[in-house]
């Protein structure tokens, strides 16, 4: 149902990467969730009202709470989809992602105020007036929150939009409390005992525990995560089917909401090659990286020298002997410097973060795994990955 809705409503909405058709779908859930959620509220509370339920007044303030959350989502959708200016220059895309953790918090708010309610409820319990109708009205609720978070799952997907996805983890809560809630309502005549306030505060740990994972899932984005294995493999592959590409380091990819990534890296050329040449070539592979994955890559070289006997021999056995020590780790910018007594083997160690030896301490561990005639010195920088 919802395909045909998005469908009459938003032109064009199969080209899921375009931030136009993502705005439009983006703001045409927020109005049918508002229409919902209004609707919800409307009945539930006066139902609460009447047969003296906090729950389900408690369950009717969410809903209103929620159509408050659709209209930041609105808001949210046409902010992100401004274009970039001289003050924002990597575009508002971020709008989406800041709009999603005051939806958490709102969430979390609610679920605070309703513990408090449920546990004054458990104190003072009130005898609940039960009714067929309450029953009807709240499984309507559940089937139309279930509809909301089918719906705003799939497109959260599909479009990639943290709002969905916040809104869709809001919906499912929803649900499991609203069904709570309708066991309170139908068991409690029966055993003569008031599980209103019991069953509130199991409804209001569900939204405090959905809050939390969705707040920390969005300060974890704000914050920067590591990107996507797969992307960083395509990424990584498709430089390396250029034949002047010898190898790639340092990645580095910034994401500024699904449309707006950013990435650097370092790529090992032949430094006997052209360079004008091979600066062609490099800029023919960032054109490709935008035009596959819609990615804005800088690249930087890095020559090596290629078939060096002595260069090629150092790098061996420094390969062998970080295989040794650690197979986790893995070295890049390797180059020597040659005198008479000694040799400087000069390069880029990256070690995973939780490696607990300091600097002195890889050195002399890798020094003790490396055979050498001559006296060898390491000049190490160490990194951390980033991809």
């Amino acid at each position: 149902m919802i395909n045909l809705i998005v469908k009459r409503f938003v032109k064009n909405s199969e080209d899921t990467k375009n931030p136009d058709v993502r705005s439009a779908v983006g703001r045409l859930c927020g109005w049918i969730g508002i229409l919902c959620n209004v609707f919800l509220f409307g009945i539930k509370f006066v139902i609460g009202i009447i047969v003296n339920s906090v729950s389900i007044q408690a369950d009717a303030i969410n809903n209103l709470t929620d159509a408050g959350s659709n209209i930041i989502a609105i808001f949210s959708f046409y902010l992100s989809n401004k274009p970039a200016d001289k003050d924002h220059p990597f575009g508002h895309e971020r709008t989406e992602t800041i709009a999603s953790l005051f939806v958490g918090l709102m969430i979390g708010f609610l679920g605070i105020e309703m513990a408090k309610e449920s546990f004054g409820k458990i104190l003072s319990p009130d005898t609940i007036d039960f009714r067929l109708v309450t029953v009807f009205i709240l499984i309507i609720s559940i089937l139309v929150k279930l509809w909301m978070y089918l719906y705003n799952k799939s497109l959260s997907k599909k479009y990639e939009s943290t709002m969905l996805e916040a809104t869709a983890l809001d919906s499912i809560s929803d649900v499991i409390g609203t069904s709570a809630v309708l066991v309170s309502t139908v068991i409690s005549p029966f055993i003569g005992f008031n599980l209103d306030g019991y069953m509130g505060v199991i409804v209001s740990a569900i939204i405090l525990y959905n809050a939390y994972g969705l707040i920390k899932e969005v300060i974890n984005s704000l914050l920067g995560e590591a990107p996507d294995k797969t992307l960083v493999d395509d990424i990584v592959k498709e430089m390396m089917t250029d034949k002047r590409v010898l190898g790639v380091h340092d990645l580095i990819i910034h994401n500024y909401g699904p449309n707006k990534l950013f990435a650097s890296a370092h790529v090992e050329v032949d430094s006997d090659c052209d360079i004008f040449d091979v600066h062609d070539h490099i800029d023919n592979v960032e054109k490709e990286i935008k035009s596959k994955f819609n990615v804005e890559m800088s690249l930087h070289m890095d020559p090596v020298k290629v078939n060096d006997p002595l260069t090629d021999q150092y790098k061996e056995k420094l390969a062998c002997a970080i295989e040794e020590i650690e197979p986790s780790w893995q070295f890049h910018d390797f180059r020597i410097v040659s005198g008479p007594t000694h040799v400087n083997l000069v390069f880029d160690l990256v070690i995973p973060y939780e490696e607990k030896r300091n600097e002195d301490q890889i050195k002399e561990e890798i020094l003790n795994h490396l055979s050498s005639d001559r006296k060898v010195y390491l000049v190490m920088t160490l990194d951390h990955p980033f991809a």
